[in-house]
């Protein structure tokens, strides 16, 4: 997911909303469907303005009992735009986003999808350490069960009700992976997500590389970057291999702010509204280092990955080795609405600096590497990085070649005794 600005009313507003509601259902329905009327962007092609007006007078003119009444008819309302992202939450389900956006996460340690053309539930996916990434579920895979319920015809938020729940009890998921069926036993964990893992490799050459891991754009994600940076930056690496590779995305501003930190001029991204306006993000000469950079990226690789990959690949700043992104180039933007409850609606489309449109479509790499297993032995999170992962053996490969490359019109002659030396001038 790719969020944008959290609007909280205050809390006295919200106490006092709560009152009215209570005794009316019927305004939290029309908040959300004040929201999707002034906002809305459609990716689909299934909004129509006449037919959502008349949508309105419909559920307005029903009656509701209480306000879990009202929230079906929210959801019932959504689904008419066939956009997997623009969403209700309850109460409940609203608080657990913010907290998962905040730098923690309840249940399993997925990201989910649903796929607008087969209608299944595909993880985007897995996140690093948690019981999803060690028990080995995959992006792409299709959850069709959950607890032996299968998963046809539900929303995400069903299917994310059904697979959170208390610390410490066993969700069973049904998998399907390339017409083969998996069944995962995994243990419900609350984690605190540390965004970002760093150390330094060297190369054959004698190349001090900096690898950086960046597992998700939460909250704390542009701080834990920066820190990594700058400790690298003191230990005289060459250049980075920044790894994106199963980062589902995050907040919008993260990104940017990140992005910031190794773009120092140039367009970061554009958001295109359906009125056709756009909001063009630029770098503020605030780099942390110019170094040269390989991302590495996956089919997991999604929304706020998407933006900070396509910025530097198309400022020049780097490439992009492995396979290609996931496809999710939209804006959501999370609003709270009066009795607690919440919406996450698409209102933009992000075009990268060079104005390509990653919606459903992804970023292809400039070199495609496959993660190749010995012996069918499974990469641990441990062996990422290492001359254990293939993908990041090709990434350091292309870096080694670019700093190379670089001396060419040195006076040094570029082998390892002097290879350090000449590109820390």
């Amino acid at each position: 997911m790719l969020f944008s600005l959290l609007i909280s009313p205050s809390s006295a507003f919200q106490n006092k909303a709560r009152s009215i509601i209570k005794s009316n259902p019927k305004e939290v329905i029309d908040e959300v469907w004040q929201i999707i009327y002034r906002d809305y962007l459609d990716s689909s092609g299934t909004y129509d303005k006449k037919e959502w007006i008349s949508t309105r007078k419909e559920l307005l003119g029903s009656k509701y009992i209480d306000s879990q009444d009202s929230y079906i008819a929210i959801r019932e309302m959504l689904l008419s735009l066939k956009d997997p992202y623009t969403r209700f939450l309850d109460p409940k389900e609203f608080m657990e986003m913010r907290i998962d956006t905040s730098g923690e996460l309840t249940g399993v340690g997925i990201q989910i999808s649903l796929d607008t053309v087969t209608n299944k539930i595909v993880v985007v996916s897995p996140i690093e350490g948690t019981p999803a990434f060690k028990a080995g579920i995959k992006p792409q895979d299709v959850i069709f069960s959950v607890d032996g319920q299968f998963t046809d015809g539900m929303t995400i938020d069903q299917v994310v009700k059904l697979i959170r729940g208390e610390r410490g009890s066993t969700v069973s998921l049904g998998i399907m992976r390339e017409n083969r069926f998996f069944k995962f036993s995994l243990v419900r964990e609350r984690i605190e997500i540390n965004t970002v893992k760093s150390h330094i490799n060297m190369t054959n050459e004698g190349i001090n590389i900096g690898y950086i891991r960046l597992k998700q754009f939460n909250a704390n994600a542009a701080r834990d970057m920066s820190k990594s940076i700058e400790k690298l930056e003191k230990d005289n690496v060459l250049g980075y291999v920044l790894d994106l590779r199963g980062n589902p995305g995050g907040l919008l501003e993260v990104s940017i702010e990140i992005a910031r930190q190794w773009i120092d001029q140039g367009v970061i991204v554009s958001t295109q509204t359906r009125d056709g306006i756009k909001d063009v993000r630029m770098a503020n000469g605030s780099a942390l280092t110019n170094k040269p950079i390989v991302i590495l990226v996956n089919e997991g690789s999604a929304s706020a990955s998407e933006i900070l990959s396509g910025a530097i690949r198309d400022n020049g700043r780097g490439i992009l080795v492995g396979k290609k992104t996931f496809g999710k180039g939209l804006v959501q933007s999370v609003r709270a609405l009066s009795d607690g409850s919440g919406l996450t609606v698409t209102i933009a489309k992000y075009l990268t600096p060079n104005g390509i449109d990653i919606n459903k479509n992804g970023l292809k790499p400039d070199i495609n590497a496959d993660l190749i297993m010995k012996s069918n032995k499974k990469l641990s999170s441990l062996d990422l990085g290492t001359n254990k992962d293939s993908q990041y053996v090709i990434a350091e490969n292309e870096l080694v070649k670019k700093l190379s490359n670089q001396l060419k019109d040195s006076a040094y002659n570029p082998v390892s005794t002097n290879l350090r030396f000449a590109l820390s001038n």
